[in-house]
This record gives C-alpha cells, sequence and structure tokens, in this order.
C-alpha cells in the first residue's frame, strides 16, 4: 500500500535489553529478566502436588476415586491420566497445558505424569514450567472385591436362567452370546443347572445389567426378589440378596407352531401352522405354505404364552424323490426361499411300504430330487395341542420340512477334528448328579449345535468362531462333504497360557 502510494516505510528493529541479573542481551519483557533467571527467582509449581499416593485394586484393575468410587483405567489410558489431574489440589492456581505419561516399570508400583503449566508472574510476564508428578500406587482390594476374596460364595445378586424345554440349544448359543460381549465378566461364579444356568455377582447392578443384556438377545420375563440378611439398627444400614429369575422363551429356532386363534388374526391371519425361523428379542414366524413372515415380539409372546406343537427331537428323515418350483425367490428376514412341491417318502420306510407323500414345501432353493431332508411327520402324529383343537375343519399337512439333512456326507468326515472351535464359561458342572446318559444327551446337542452352526451363516454371525491349531487338512478336497465354515470367518486364539477353550443363541 505503501509503494502504490510513493511512501516508504522504516524497517523496525526490536532492540534488546540486558538482563538485570546475569547481564546477558535479551528480549525486553515485564520483568528485564531472561528466562533463566526470572525460573531461579520464581517457582510457578510452589505449592502444587508433587507426589502423591493413590489406591489400586489388583483384581477389579479400578482405582480408588475418595471417598467410596472405584473407577476402571488401564495403564496409561486417557481414563486414567483424567483421574490423575483431578487427584491434585491447587492445580487451579495455575493453567494446564498438557499433560502425558512418564514410562516406568510396570512392576515398580510408580505412575509419573509430566504436567506443563502456564501462570503470570512478576509484572504480567508470563511464565511456562514443565514438572512431573509422580504417584505411588497402593495395592488395596475394593469392597466387592474383598468380600469376593473372604468368601466367593457371598454373593449379592443371583440370576436365574430358566428354559423349560428337555434340550440344551438355547444354552449353547447364549453361551457364545456372552463370552463375545464378556457379559458376564463380573460374575464370581457360574453353576450349570438342570434346566439353566446360574450367575452369582457381587453387586447387584451388575446383575441388572446381565438381564438387560439377556432380555436384548432373547425373549424374557424376569422377577426380582430380595431377602434381608442382615441390619443394623444404629446405622440403619440394610443388607439383601437379590435374586433374578429370568425365564426364557420355550420357542426355539426349527420348531413347528399352531398359534392361538387370536394371535394369528393380530399377526394378519396368518399360519396357523407356522416355523420359528429365528430367535432374538423377538420371535421370527414363516408360514411354509404360503412364505408369508412375522415377527412376535416378547411382550406380545408372553401376553399368550403358547408351547410349540412339535420340536426339533421330532424330526423324521425324508428322502425327496420329485420337486418342482412353483414361485419366485421371496427374501424373508436374510434367508432366501422358494415355494415349490415336493414328492417325499420316509427314510424309514424304505422296503417296508410305498408310502409317498405329496406336499408343498418352503425349501425349493436347496432341495434336489434325491437329497434328504428334516421335517415333521403330522401323518403320524398324535399330537393332543389345545390351541389345534380351536381350529375345526382344518386339515394338516401330511408333513412339513424344515430344513436340508447332511447325515450321509458327514458320515465320511466322522471322527475327523473341525477346523474351528469354540470357548466355553467356566461353569461349575456337578457331574455326580449327572449320569452316563445324560452326559451322553448333553455331548449329542452339542454335537447338534455345532452342525447347526456349519449350516447356517446367518446363526454363527454374532459368535466367534476360533482356529483349531489341532487341525490338518487332508489331501483328499472335502468341499463336497457337507456344510463348513470358511477360514475368513475364523479368529486367532490369543491364549497366552497355552490352555484351550473347547467349548461352546441361539435358538
Amino acid at each position: 500500500m505503501a509503494g502504490e502510494t510513493g511512501l516508504f516505510t522504516v524497517q523496525q528493529t526490536i532492540g534488546s535489553v540486558l538482563c538485570c541479573k546475569c547481564g546477558i542481551p535479551m528480549a525486553p519483557n515485564a520483568a528485564n529478566m531472561c528466562v533463566k533467571c526470572l525460573c531461579s527467582e520464581v517457582d510457578i509449581t510452589e505449592g502444587l502436588q508433587k507426589q502423591l499416593t493413590i489406591m489400586h485394586c489388583p483384581d477389579c484393575e479400578s482405582y480408588l476415586q475418595p471417598p467410596r468410587t472405584w473407577i476402571k483405567a488401564q495403564l496409561e489410558s486417557k481414563e486414567l491420566l483424567t483421574f490423575c489431574i483431578k487427584r491434585l489440589k491447587n492445580l487451579n492456581k495455575v493453567k494446564l497445558l498438557h499433560a502425558e505419561f512418564v514410562w516406568t516399570e510396570p512392576h515398580s508400583k510408580r505412575i509419573k505424569v509430566k504436567l506443563k503449566v502456564q501462570k503470570e508472574v512478576l509484572h504480567g510476564a508470563i511464565l511456562e514450567q514443565s514438572y512431573v508428578v509422580e504417584y505411588v500406587v497402593q495395592d488395596h482390594l475394593c469392597e466387592s472385591c474383598s468380600r469376593v476374596q473372604a468368601n466367593p460364595d457371598q454373593w449379592v445378586a443371583s440370576v436365574q436362567l430358566r428354559q423349560h424345554v428337555p434340550h440344551r440349544r438355547t444354552f449353547f448359543f447364549l453361551e457364545q452370546l456372552i463370552l463375545k460381549h464378556s457379559a458376564a465378566a463380573n460374575a464370581i461364579r457360574i453353576k450349570q443347572m438342570d434346566q439353566g444356568i446360574d450367575f452369582f455377582f457381587s453387586n447387584r447392578s451388575h446383575g441388572v445389567k446381565f438381564v438387560e443384556f439377556i432380555g436384548k438377545v432373547a425373549p424374557i420375563r424376569s422377577r426380582q426378589d430380595k431377602q434381608l440378611v442382615s441390619h443394623d439398627s444404629k446405622s440403619n444400614v440394610h443388607n439383601y440378596k437379590h435374586t433374578f429369575s429370568v425365564e426364557l422363551s420355550p420357542i426355539c429356532r426349527e420348531d413347528l407352531i399352531c398359534l392361538p386363534p387370536k394371535v394369528a388374526v393380530s399377526l394378519g391371519n396368518i399360519g396357523p401352522l407356522v416355523i420359528c425361523t429365528k430367535v432374538t428379542n423377538s420371535v421370527a414366524l414363516l408360514d411354509p405354505l404360503t412364505l408369508r413372515h412375522c415377527f412376535l415380539d416378547a411382550e406380545q409372546y408372553w401376553r399368550t404364552s403358547f408351547k410349540p406343537l412339535l420340536t426339533s427331537r421330532q424330526l423324521v428323515e425324508y428322502i425327496v424323490l420329485d420337486i418342482e418350483n412353483v414361485s419366485t425367490e421371496v427374501n424373508v428376514s436374510g434367508s432366501k426361499y422358494i415355494l415349490a412341491d415336493a414328492q417325499i417318502a420316509r427314510v424309514s420306510d424304505f422296503g417296508r411300504n410305498d408310502t409317498i407323500f405329496n406336499i408343498r414345501t418352503h425349501l425349493g432353493h436347496i432341495l434336489n430330487p434325491g437329497d434328504y431332508a428334516l421335517g415333521y411327520d403330522l401323518y403320524r402324529a398324535n399330537s393332543n395341542d389345545m390351541e389345534l383343537e380351536k381350529y375345526k375343519g382344518l386339515q394338516l399337512p401330511e408333513a412339513i420340512l424344515i430344513k436340508k439333512s447332511y447325515e450321509e456326507k458327514r458320515q465320511r468326515k466322522r471322527g475327523k477334528p473341525r477346523s474351528w472351535k469354540l470357548k466355553s464359561l467356566e461353569m461349575e458342572v456337578d457331574d455326580k448328579d449327572q449320569g452316563r446318559a445324560e452326559q451322553d444327551k448333553m455331548h449329542s446337542e452339542y454335537e447338534q449345535f455345532l452342525r447347526d452352526l456349519e449350516e447356517n451363516p446367518d446363526l454363527r454371525f454374532n459368535i466367534s468362531l476360533y482356529r483349531n491349531r489341532e487341525y490338518q487338512p487332508s489331501e483328499m478336497t472335502d468341499g463336497e462333504d457337507g456344510p463348513s465354515v470358511p477360514l475368513e470367518e475364523l479368529l486367532a486364539d490369543l491364549d497366552l497360557s497355552g490352555g484351550d477353550g473347547d467349548n461352546g443363541m441361539h435358538e
């Protein structure tokens, strides 16, 4: 601008003055001292804490925020840095600019934090200074952990999961969901019961949180009770034991259901014979004769609480003699179905009679002549279902197919280990109460659960499957030996202890 008007500007120079203490040249400031002399004269960290003792619970990795709050934080995490800064007193007298951890040996029981602060000093001069605060870590069990150490059975809240069905397929799936989401990380003990599992917690809030998790993955109804353990009349302190009774819906995947008339009308006159295709916090139902589908939430179900007409333990094996598609592909809640007319016969009838059934099925997309399928034999079934009797004049189909059977192909792989495995919860199992027949039944149901995971990709969507280190692929390709889990779905098992967890919602 000055050049355009023909004027010129004089370049300004900043003069230097001598420090009044040491005499070196420096830029002028309000105190007329260099930074080194100013720091020697004024210490802005004076009165600030340089050392502090904090309490740490080694069992639950939490730190005590006085007076009684325990905060969980990992080493060198943002949460721990915030906790350490908040514990310092008189820090409001200066302006905090930066904070970071100084590395220390993990076993040294010392945490060091380097702080950079700023403060106005002599005659308006602003001074910045860094200093290190040392935190001495003392191990001290929190209230819940000390109670557990004193007596592991001294629980405060227990969650009793129950499902009144003759199998444990639902609990096998629930176990995997609990492991993946670490829902039972606060449980001090887990015990396997006859028709369910008991979880014991040292805090009522942990039990409430666990019940909320189960309600998000399964249709449940629950009730809460409490029992007075002790009472201090002087301090008015009451100690209770809380029990949460949680009942899972008896409706499981692949069950055949006869809907009550009122429920069928409320769902758009679907059915009344429907198949349960999926169970989460709601029940997915499919009419195999029309491909109509709907969802029944937990509140709607428990309002009527009907039971299945036939369960997966009553499946019968059929052979498909002929099949012809009668509709196009329909996508139902992520699964594809095609309506087809099929000609089937019971495998057990081969060599005895020539009974053949002509039925309609929703499995036209996967069944071909010569395939085997599992279904419900309504031709010979003797059902005493009260809901079925309410439909007068209802003509039942002779059979309803549920899924394709791969039993013949699995015979080729019998005895071979799988390329994947599941982990299991550390549950207490009383083997004395279980006979040989009960153990064989449990093993058979678990094997069937593993087969369901291989056959159904939707079922293993929310489950963590791990690579089996003991698996050695054979030289022969077995791509046609039945369904299997792709290698890209498997996770590496990072078990530093060398122990393998071998076991494994749901329905």
